[in-house]
């Protein structure tokens, strides 16, 4: 596949013949949260636009097409804008969508590493020998619903038979990131036979597999600002994520555990303005694992958004939450099928958010609502930058191997380290070095 001419300069094009490709069991790429490009589709003319990621008209696009309501009667989250729909590009074998996030030409020129995702180790798993359609396949997904959704669980099956029957019905080593790794538990949960079937290595990468307390409790109360800045005026603002959020059944469903044994279970605090007749004080108050939905439910009561000149209700929701304790339970009866091999990466090293605080002794927080508008300070423990590694190594599977990585959670997807933990497990080595280009970076808050 040509890539743009700007960039085509930037990367080598190694040839393998035959007896290379046979010689490697099929991969499959599976993205996290946020990790796929999503189109927004016209349903009467078929038009598509892309919604996530853009990095021009973001914001004002994420508004119009992407921004959903929860139905609990399907257990999906629909688009508010009722003549699309959100998919997925197929194009490159499923590679396309997970590759570079926004793959606009000015994008591309500048090498905005903000925006590569699975770039630098779909060209590491190609200088290997692997060829996209025969050995090299990726899947992306509609990540605001539900790791247990039908919708999602039939699109991992498709894309598991399609990659172990072009590669001549050899097994599936699957690589998931983040998110990823939930979608996958779920379906060896739900399918564990076929799982068996097909798969014969599993590769996880940063995983919260007990949830990323601080990220994702915060996520719900005040959303995620992908990129700070004088770049945040051409991306998502934190509020507008925020109001997809809170009817994400995925966010939900990566909450804390409340029955894993943590070091030190996760707090939401507050330090809170109380007025009795002229006395005023100010307390410091502490939401645990159960007292958090209290908290979630007062701070959110009165949030809405306007759309389309009509007022849209979005409250903390209940549907949700009692859908993502039944993802819960899903998960915890997870078991790798006989036969297939787990390995674990997770990051380490960076400070991690895990308790959130909201205002402070001098600036306290009146009315919970307020908390929405808020800037949070965290309490840190160690992990990737957004999942601890508490979390993220507690598998409870048997690994063949389970190895923490210094790195960022999305940088583990371009560490050489990861890239060469991964070649060891797959039984293969680069035969031509890749050239790549030196990044640009700004500061951007990594999903999970």
């Amino acid at each position: 596949m040509l890539r743009d001419y700007c960039c085509c300069c930037c990367y080598g094009a190694p040839s393998f013949d035959s007896a290379d490709i046979a010689d490697r069991d099929p991969v499959l790429l599976v993205s996290g949260i946020g990790g796929s490009i999503l189109h927004s589709k016209r349903k009467k003319f078929g038009f598509q636009t892309r919604v996530w990621v853009r990095i021009l008209l973001a914001d004002l696009e994420f508004k119009k097409k992407i921004w959903s309501i929860y139905n609990p009667e399907t257990g999906y989250t629909e688009s508010l804008d009722d003549s699309t729909e959100i998919v997925v590009p197929q194009d490159d074998y499923g590679l396309y969508a997970i590759d570079i996030l926004d793959p606009s030409i000015f994008v591309k020129c500048l090498h905005l590493s903000d925006v590569y995702h699975f770039h630098d180790m779909i060209d590491m798993l190609v200088g290997c020998g692997y060829k996209k359609g025969t050995t090299l396949f990726g899947y992306g997904y509609d990540f605001r619903q539900s790791n247990r959704i039908g919708q999602l669980m039939d699109g991992l099956k498709e894309r598991l038979e399609t990659a172990y029957k072009a590669s001549g019905g050899r097994k599936v080593n699957i690589i998931s990131h983040s998110m990823g790794g939930l979608l996958v538990s779920c379906f060896i949960s739900l399918y564990g036979d076929i799982f068996a079937k097909y798969v014969n290595k599993w590769i996880t990468i940063a995983t919260p597999f007990q949830g990323a307390p601080g990220c994702i409790n915060d996520s719900i109360l005040t959303g995620m600002q992908f990129v700070e800045g004088f770049e945040s005026y051409f991306f998502v603002s934190r509020w507008s994520m925020h109001q997809l959020l809170v009817e994400c059944p995925s966010v939900y469903e990566m909450l804390p555990n409340p029955n894993f044994n943590w070091k030190k279970q996760p707090e939401i605090q507050v330090w809170r303005k109380h007025s009795k007749e002229e006395e005023v004080s100010v307390v410091f108050e502490s939401y645990g694992r159960y007292e958090c939905v209290t908290l979630f439910e007062e701070a959110l009561k009165n949030n809405e958004l306007n759309y389309d000149g009509k007022t849209v209700a979005l409250p903390f929701n209940f549907s949700i939450l009692k859908w993502a304790a039944g993802t819960r339970e899903v998960l915890d009866k997870t078991q790798i099928p006989e036969g297939v091999s787990f390995y674990n990466i997770y990051g380490t090293s960076f400070n991690t958010p895990f308790d959130v605080c909201y205002g402070s002794e001098s600036s306290p927080i009146d009315e919970l609502s307020e908390i929405c508008h808020t800037t949070p300070e965290y309490s840190y423990v160690d992990g990737d930058g957004t999942v601890p590694s508490e979390s993220a190594k507690a598998d409870n599977f048997d690994a063949v191997e389970r190895v923490g990585v210094s790195g960022s959670h999305r940088g583990l997807l371009k560490d050489e380290k990861v890239f060469q933990l991964i070649k060891n497990w797959l039984g293969v080595s680069e035969k031509t070095k890749t050239k790549v280009r030196r990044s640009k970076t700004s500061k951007v808050m990594d999903a999970c």
